[in-house]
């Protein structure tokens, strides 16, 4: 593949990281796909929904396992309801509401998932409870099954260790609403045969989505590379930056939300139960004077009946009194440099650890899963724009700070030797070369 040079537009340049996103050089020449015409759904909630929905709409039937028959209703009301919806906008025709939702079935009976020739779990964020789920299915499933889990971040090669064929064990990162978003993650894990991965890739084109292969690391691309942006919004926190001022330097970036905006919107209490003490005290703070996001009127900011939000003094009290910190003013442009060139130099990082095929699928990642503003092309392409030496300078004084933000060791090399970021080439994600 041929790079844009710093200068280059990037929407060219996002045109052909779109592209190649498609191309697996890893896969055994002549991989087939497995043939899948029937697909099961584990779990019935907004992301369980949300995910039939792509394949109900693009005409596959779907069977839908719910563990209790009020959370199987309640899950096809709020498909039928969004399907509706579209419908009313003329997004399609009205009689299609009926058509697709005739594709849809709903069980309580695991054995109703035997015959199917791809299953995605979907149920909440617990190791144990999908390590359950996958041992029953590795018992239920058809030989030849995809078993796929929709984790967000858990260690896929664990999930697979409690079945007999982790051959076909993958992950399938839908981003949430899932019938909505267009960033599909397909994550290998040590033991996926190719012939899955290549049935992945094409099903997701089936469904209409963007999809990137990555391998199995806490939070696989797109969240590993979140994180780092969080912890360190977090750290200006405690410096005395209030979240109003790093969301106004995240939105002048180009995003149209900053990580505090965001946690408002998704709700503060998001793995948060009432007495619980996270590694986030300030959240905690918050949640426990029922201030959890916009759902409550309340959460880092204040929101009037019509959710429009503004500074709230109860918060930067909040703040103050966990942090002890002195009110302070940051430039925007510092506030970016401290919370973007990390999301650069952990995906550097994710390269070394050959966890992303090429560094324009990372930029994929983020364009499509993240709102990344267009015109700065990606973590990558925006790298090439700033400049290693200058990425260099900030993370070797915010890793000096903070050794889990030392610079990666192929920056430091861009920025002594020169290249590109777009152009580093480290060889690519692993892949377990298993054949059909």
């Amino acid at each position: 593949m041929t790079h844009p040079d710093l200068h280059s537009d990037a929407t060219d340049y996002i045109a052909r990281a779109s592209r190649n996103a498609w191309d697996l050089p890893g896969l055994a020449e002549h991989t087939q796909p497995r043939p899948v015409r029937t697909v099961g759904i584990i779990g019935a909630g907004t992301m369980g929904g949300g995910i039939a929905m792509n394949f109900a709409s693009a005409g596959y039937p779907v069977t839908i396992l719910e563990t209790r028959q009020d959370a199987l209703d309640r899950g096809l009301k709020v498909v039928r309801a969004n399907y509706q919806r579209s419908a009313d906008r003329g997004r399609f025709p009205q009689d299609e509401v009926d058509a697709r939702m005739a594709r849809l079935s709903g069980t309580l009976e695991f054995a109703d998932l035997a015959d199917c020739d791809l299953v995605i779990e979907a149920v909440f964020e617990n190791m144990e409870l999908k390590k359950k789920i996958f041992a029953d299915l590795d018992r239920v499933m058809k030989p030849g099954a995809i078993l796929a889990t929709n984790t967000s971040a858990l260690d896929i090669d664990e999930i697979a260790s409690a079945t007999t064929r982790p051959g076909d064990v993958i992950g399938l990162h839908f981003f949430s609403p899932a019938n909505v978003m267009k960033l599909l993650e397909v994550v290998r894990a040590d033991h996926t045969s190719d012939d899955v991965v290549a049935s992945a890739m094409a099903l997701a084109k089936e469904i209409g989505k963007i999809a990137v292969l990555v391998g199995v690391c806490p939070g696989f691309v797109g969240n590993r590379i979140l994180r780092a942006r969080q912890v360190q919004a977090n750290k200006l926190l405690y410096t005395g930056v209030m979240p109003w001022q790093i969301d106004a330097a995240i939105n002048a970036f180009g995003f149209r939300m900053g990580p505090y905006q965001m946690a408002d919107l998704a709700g503060l209490d998001i793995g948060w139960s009432k007495g619980a003490t996270t590694q986030n005290p300030i959240r905690d703070a918050l949640c426990e004077m029922d201030r959890r996001g916009q759902k409550t009127n309340a959460g880092f900011y204040d929101y009037d009946d019509a959710r429009v939000a503004s500074p709230s003094p109860i918060t930067e009290q909040v703040i103050r009194d966990i942090t002890g910190a002195q009110p302070r003013t940051l430039s925007q442009d510092e506030i970016i440099e401290i919370c973007i060139f990390p999301m650069i130099n952990e995906a550097v990082k994710i390269l070394e650890d050959n966890k992303a095929q090429r560094p324009s699928d990372i930029d994929v990642v983020w364009l499509n899963g993240y709102g990344w503003p267009a015109d700065k092309g990606g973590p990558m392409f925006y790298g090439d724009q700033v400049g290693a030496r200058a990425v260099l300078e900030r993370m070797q004084t915010l890793g000096a700070e903070d050794p889990e933000f030392a610079p990666a060791e192929t920056l430091k090399r861009l920025a002594n030797e020169g290249g590109a970021f777009t152009e580093l080439d480290l060889g690519g994600l692993k892949t377990a070369g298993k054949g059909a």
